[in-house]
């Protein structure tokens, strides 16, 4: 072995001073026995953390019932569907409503293998070894994605309810059906290539490229099943009187206790109408027939479903980041290059601003009664199976005996803490001096997975690890609202807030 070579390898005499130091200290060999026994999450776990972050919130919103994106990378699709479908509910006063994942996750797939054979095309004079060709061919059509991604598949497609078009066994577990999609795209990428260098014009090569598009859709109706053209919608409103007429059906028994009405107490309504009203009903015959008002639509496009029904335009929404890095100033405008899946509509674009103004628009959105999607890295001090984020509860400093000392600029500078997740606020607490102190998250790993399927996320965790907010424009400051005038900052696709969530 050479000087040099002795000088870089783990030295014997070092390996002793190691474990010596190890055994030595009692706090080590249990944490061991924990750590080994139960995993590093379970033997991190702080009991006093937990107990610090009660379930309860001072700002909650009432959304439908959890969803489960399952063995996939959908994450982003199902917190834009869930955002989307709480707006409808409490437009059209439903009890519960649940979109197709599986419809727009088809178009993407479709839409996604299309701008990669774009791609390939803006880019046959690129060395296949180059760093932007590596980018673009590293995943092709794979499941992740951005907010601007589903905005771009919703103009185009518009959105059905899960009844017209539901899970398949290849929407919830997607990874062998995106294995041989991509597969096959890059060998057509190969071949566009091999032809461009033997002189086929771009008319030519793009004329190849609509004949591969054609075996794409056929792989993803075979895995998929092909999405409907049009639909039938039913739905039936919940009863807008229902805890009115629950205090009726109560005072009508204490009326008939006390053999009259006068005896009753309706809040809001007049005691002898409320309990009169009620009674008018119980002489009817009951029938058990469903009297309530019914929402139908016969052979409705998808496009025709999201203009009439959902109540909001997924172009009001505005990416804000929080990303405290020296090469991306703040109150500035970005774009990605080569970050769409709809070729024709653009890349993704985000406003980078500070963590106030930044955590300000979230609190608004959410104050104002509107929910918020929001990407983060959802690996980081976190419990799945228990639904924390929270690096009082995770306590792997004290496991392991060293401090976690990295800044949220570090995690961002050096891939340790990029955006990998995408889920959806719900709530927040405000202590005593209006601010926050946790925030209520729904996730869409299914009811299992935290409490009945939803987080609690210290306002800690908020500030390190949660780098996107999808915000309506109206809860913008004004000074971020000028910005999205402005020329945009280009980066390249592998800059740091590039990461697809999945």
């Amino acid at each position: 072995m050479t000087a040099n070579a002795s000088a870089r390898a783990i030295k014997p005499e070092l390996l002793r001073t190691y474990t010596e130091d190890f055994n030595k200290d009692r706090a080590n060999l249990i944490a061991a026995d924990a750590a080994v026994s139960a995993g590093v999450l379970k033997a991190a776990t702080d009991y006093r953390g937990v107990r610090a972050l009660p379930r309860d919130f001072s700002i909650e919103l009432k959304q439908g019932s959890i969803t489960n994106q399952e063995r996939s990378g959908r994450c982003w699709m199902f917190a834009s569907l869930n955002t989307l479908r709480y707006e409808l509910m409490h437009r059209w006063n439903l009890e519960d409503f649940e979109f197709s994942e599986t419809y727009l996750f088809f178009w993407d797939a479709m839409e996604k293998s299309n701008t990669y054979l774009e791609n390939v095309l803006r880019t046959l004079d690129e060395a296949t070894d180059s760093r932007l060709f590596e980018a673009i061919n590293e995943s092709p059509a794979d499941d992740g994605g951005w907010w601007q991604m589903f905005a771009a598949l919703v103009n185009k497609y518009g959105l059905v309810p899960k009844s017209a078009y539901p899970e398949s066994e290849n929407s919830r577990n997607s990874d062998d059906f995106k294995q041989y999609l991509n597969s096959k795209l890059r060998e057509f990428a190969a071949e566009l290539r091999r032809r461009s260098a033997a002189g086929a014009s771009e008319d030519e090569l793009r004329a190849l490229k609509d004949e591969y598009m054609g075996t794409v859709y056929r792989i993803c109706a075979v895995a998929l099943g092909e999405p409907p053209e049009k639909f039938d919608f039913f739905a039936r409103p919940k009863d807008d009187d229902e805890d009115k007429k629950g205090e009726a059906r109560k005072c009508k028994a204490e009326a008939d206790a006390d053999g009259k009405a006068e005896s009753c107490k309706c809040e809001g309504k007049s005691d002898a109408k409320a309990c009169k009203c009620d009674k008018d009903k119980s002489d009817k015959p009951k029938t058990g027939k469903d009297e309530r008002p019914q929402i139908r639509e016969i052979g409705i496009t998808p496009l025709e479903f999201y203009k009439k029904y959902v109540p909001v335009d997924v172009n009001d929404f505005v990416t804000l980041a929080n990303a405290p890095l020296k090469n991306r100033p703040f109150n500035q405008r970005y774009h990605i290059r080569f970050s769409a899946n709809v070729a024709e509509a653009g890349d993704m674009e985000f406003v980078n601003v500070p963590l106030d103004v930044f955590k300000k628009a979230a609190l608004d959105q959410l104050t104002a009664g509107h929910p918020i999607w929001f990407a983060c890295d959802c690996t980081q001090f976190a419990l799945r199976k228990d639904g924390f984020f929270d690096q009082s509860v995770v306590r792997v400093d004290q496991l392991f005996g060293t401090e976690f000392t990295g800044d949220k600029a570090h995690g961002l500078e050096y891939g340790d803490s990029p955006s990998n997740h995408a889920m959806t606020f719900t709530g927040v607490n405000l202590d005593e001096d209006g601010k926050p102190n946790r925030w209520k998250v729904e996730n869409s790993w299914g009811k299992d997975a935290g409490k009945d399927g939803y987080y609690v996320m210290s306002d800690a965790w908020f500030d390190r690890y949660v780098t996107e907010l999808i915000i309506r424009k109206e809860y913008l400051d004004d000074a971020t609202r000028a910005l999205l005038t402005t020329e945009p900052v280009e980066l390249d696709p592998w800059q740091p807030l590039t990461r697809r969530c999945r």
